[in-house]
């Protein structure tokens, strides 16, 4: 790892941006190497800079920020990213740092690698206290995003066995009308049933579901 890290911050929001910005630059103990705001910017920057950290926003301008992980372990993997790997003897880590404290989101974050998430809930002192974590080694999670996956691992356990049999079919992306022709229930029982495993998950949507 460089002396000094660099990292590259891919956020949406003009004022969290460059907030960010300010932080990193005045502590003299990072290089801010680059910052975009979109997924388009992101794999434009990402393509030319070598960065010890990423520090990525879920929500970008045109898209879900998650998006770039497995871009960027492609394009790693393809041009191995000789000249920055034989430099520093690491690749770059992910961070995630998003208003998002929901499970669906957290779990689909550390299943792609992130090492790091961090609520907007906590500031710039916090968040750099994570990342230094995660460049000694760590995988850090923040108290609120930890909370969220003990409950819903939790929330598991409660399940009734007609609504662990209809969610472990939805996640598989299986869509609704084929599942009740499965299980030889109707159309209408399958969407009242998940209704209340959304609920129980403190989630709204199939796309969140397929995520956990």
């Amino acid at each position: 790892m460089a002396e000094i890290p660099n990292i590259v911050i891919i956020e949406d929001h003009p004022v969290v941006s460059e907030g960010l910005v300010a932080y990193f630059t005045k502590t003299d103990r990072w290089n801010v190497a680059g910052t975009a705001s979109s997924i388009a910017a992101a794999k434009d920057l990402l393509s030319v800079t070598s960065a010890n950290i990423i520090l990525l926003d879920i929500q970008l301008e045109d898209g879900w920020g998650l998006d770039i992980i497995p871009w960027f372990a492609e394009q790693t993997e393809l041009a191995e990213q000789t000249e920055f790997v034989e430099q520093t003897g690491c690749k770059p880590l992910v961070a995630v740092y998003s208003a998002f404290n929901d499970y669906a989101h957290v779990n689909a974050a550390l299943s792609l690698g992130v090492k790091a998430y961090i609520t907007k809930r906590h500031g710039a002192e916090e968040l750099e206290n994570a990342l230094l974590k995660t460049l000694s080694g760590e995988t850090y999670i923040d108290d609120t995003a930890q909370t969220r996956l003990l409950n819903t691992v939790n929330v598991l356990n409660i399940l009734t066995k007609r609504e662990k049999e209809i969610f472990s079919l939805a996640k598989t992306g299986l869509p609704n009308r084929q599942i009740a022709a499965r299980l030889g229930i109707s159309h209408r029982t399958v969407e009242n049933i998940l209704s209340c495993v959304y609920d129980k998950f403190g989630i709204r949507s199939r796309y969140e579901l397929e995520r956990l």
